[in-house]
C-alpha cells in the first residue's frame, strides 16, 4: 500500500562580493555571479518517519561543519540528524561555508547559509503533499571521461592535456548512466530526482555558478512543465568533463585554463543539455511502484589516515610554505603537476601530527525498492558501480560529498599508479574497498 508524502523547496543562497571561493589550490574571491545558486530540500514522509534530503550548490562541506547545519535543522523542524542528508554538487564556483571561521565575510554568508537550511527544511516539510514514486533510467553519453591516464613513460598523471602525445590510455571506467526518481504529487509540482556522476568544475574563474548541475535543472524545469528538479551528484572522483582527443567541434566555447583544463561556461550549458536528454529517456516510462516505509541509517566507518613518512616531511613543509606565501612560481612545477605538488604537500602537514584513524560516516536511506547512499568525499567511480551491483533494490543511487566532504576515495590500485588523487588524498590505499564493504553490508541492513 502506497503511503508516501513529498514536499520541495528551493531557496537562493548568492554570496556577496569578497567571499573566497572553493575549489582550487589557488586564492580566487568573489567578484560577480554567472548564475545564482540554490539550496533544494526534499522531504520524504512515510507514517511517522520523515527524512530530509538536502542539496546544496557548494564545493563541499565537511563533516565536522556538516553537524553544525544538521542540528539546527533538527532544532527547528525535529527530524533527528540521522534521517537528513546533506550533500554538495561539488560545483568548484561557489563560495567557502564555514560556521567556525573568523573572517568577517565568511561568517556573514554562513549565517545566511545557516538560516536558509533551517527555513528550507521546514518549508520543505510544510510542502508535504501526497505522492506517487517511480523510477527509471537513462543514459548520458560522451560528457564524462576518465581524467586519469598512462603516459609513454609509464606514469599516471590526472588532466595530462589536451592532445598530449604522450597519453598512452586512461585508466579506470566511466558510468554513463542517469538515474531517475519521479515523485507525482497531488495538486503540486512533480519533484525529479536526479542521480548522475561528473566533476562540476567546467566553469573556473571567480564568479559565482552552480555549473553544470545548477543549469540542469534549469534546462529539466523548463522542458517539463510543473516540474521542480534536484540533482545529487553520483561517484565521480575519477572523472570529469575532460576530452583528450577531442573532435572538430568539441572544443567550441572553451578555453585551455591555468591548470591545463579546458573550461567553459558554454559547455557546462552543453552538459546540463545532455543529462537533460537521460533524464527525459527515463521521465515518462518510470516504474511506478508503492512506497509503504522509508528509512535512514548511519554507518561508521574508522579509516587510516594517509600520513606522510617522516623523511618526506622537511619538503613537504616547505612546499606549504612557499604556497601558503604566494610563492608557488618557486616551485619548479606547472598546471596540474603544481596542484598535485602543492596538494599533496598540504595533506602530509595536516596530517602530520593528527590520528593515525579517521572517523566519519556512510549515509544509507530507502524509499520503497530504491535505495541511496552518501559517500563523505569523492568516491572513484568503480565505488558507485560496485554498490549498484548489490542485491535486494531496484536501483540504488550512489552520492557523493554526502554528510561530510573529506577527500578522495582512489581505488587501491590507484596508489600505485599515481596521480592527483591518490597523492592527495587523506586515506591509504584500501580504504576504496573498505567502503564498498561497509557499503553493501549497510545496503543490507536497509533492505532488512
Amino acid at each position: 500500500m502506497n503511503n508516501l508524502k513529498v514536499g520541495f523547496c528551493r531557496m537562493n543562497i548568492d554570496p556577496p562580493m569578497g567571499v573566497p571561493v572553493r575549489g582550487y589550490y589557488k586564492e580566487r574571491f568573489v567578484e560577480g555571479i554567472l548564475d545564482s545558486i540554490y539550496m533544494n530540500v526534499l522531504a520524504l514522509k512515510s507514517g511517522d518517519n520523515t527524512i530530509l534530503l538536502i542539496n546544496i550548490d557548494n564545493c563541499g562541506i565537511d563533516q565536522k561543519k556538516t553537524a553544525v547545519f544538521k542540528e539546527i535543522i533538527t532544532k527547528r523542524t525535529g527530524v533527528p540528524s540521522e534521517n537528513i542528508m546533506i550533500a554538495s554538487t561539488h560545483t568548484h564556483t561557489a563560495p567557502d561555508i564555514d560556521p567556525f571561521s573568523d573572517d568577517e565575510l565568511i561568517k556573514t554568508y554562513t549565517e545566511l547559509v545557516k538560516t536558509r537550511f533551517a527555513d528550507a527544511s521546514a518549508y520543505a516539510i510544510a510542502d508535504l503533499k501526497d505522492a506517487k514514486m517511480g523510477y527509471g533510467k537513462g543514459v548520458a553519453p560522451n560528457v564524462a571521461f576518465g581524467r586519469r591516464y598512462l603516459m609513454k613513460d609509464g606514469s599516471t598523471k590526472t588532466n595530462p592535456g589536451v592532445n598530449n602525445p604522450d597519453i598512452v590510455r586512461a585508466i579506470g571506467v566511466v558510468d554513463d548512466s542517469v538515474n531517475v526518481i519521479r515523485f507525482d504529487r497531488e495538486g503540486a509540482d512533480t519533484i525529479v530526482f536526479v542521480n548522475f556522476a561528473n566533476h562540476p568544475d567546467v566553469v573556473g574563474g571567480s564568479k559565482v555558478s552552480g555549473d553544470w548541475p545548477a543549469l540542469l535543472r534549469t534546462t529539466v524545469e523548463k522542458v517539463l512543465d510543473n516540474t521542480k528538479c534536484i540533482f545529487f551528484n553520483g561517484a565521480q572522483g575519477d572523472v570529469n568533463h575532460v576530452n583528450v582527443h577531442p573532435k572538430p567541434g568539441d572544443l567550441n566555447g572553451m578555453f585551455m585554463d591555468f591548470d591545463d583544463v579546458s573550461r567553459g561556461y558554454s559547455h557546462a550549458e552543453y552538459i546540463a543539455r545532455v543529462v537533460t536528454g537521460g533524464v527525459l529517456q527515463a521521465y515518462d516510462k518510470v516504474n511506478y511502484v508503492d512506497v509503504d516505509s522509508v528509512l535512514s541509517i548511519i554507518k561508521p566507518l574508522n579509516i587510516q589516515a594517509n600520513k606522510g613518512a617522516p623523511k618526506d616531511m622537511p619538503e613537504a613543509h616547505r612546499i606549504n610554505d612557499l604556497h601558503n606565501a604566494g610563492r608557488d612560481n618557486e616551485l619548479p612545477y606547472e598546471g596540474m603537476m603544481l596542484t598535485t605538488i602543492v596538494a599533496e604537500a598540504a595533506r602530509m602537514v595536516r596530517l602530520e601530527n593528527g590520528p593515525d584513524t579517521l572517523d566519519m560516516s556512510l549515509t544509507g536511506i530507502k524509499i520503497g525498492p530504491v535505495a541511496i547512499i552518501g559517500i563523505p568525499g569523492e568516491p572513484f567511480t568503480k565505488i558507485g558501480l560496485e554498490l549498484k551491483d548489490t542485491d535486494g533494490f531496484d536501483m540504488i543511487l550512489p552520492c557523493c560529498a554526502a554528510n561530510g566532504y573529506e577527500g578522495y576515495f582512489p581505488m587501491q590500485d590507484s596508489y600505485d599508479e599515481g596521480g592527483y588523487e591518490a597523492r592527495t588524498s587523506r586515506f591509504k590505499a584500501g580504504t576504496a574497498e573498505y567502503v564498498i564493504k561497509e557499503g553493501k553490508a549497510l545496503l543490507e541492513s536497509l533492505r532488512k
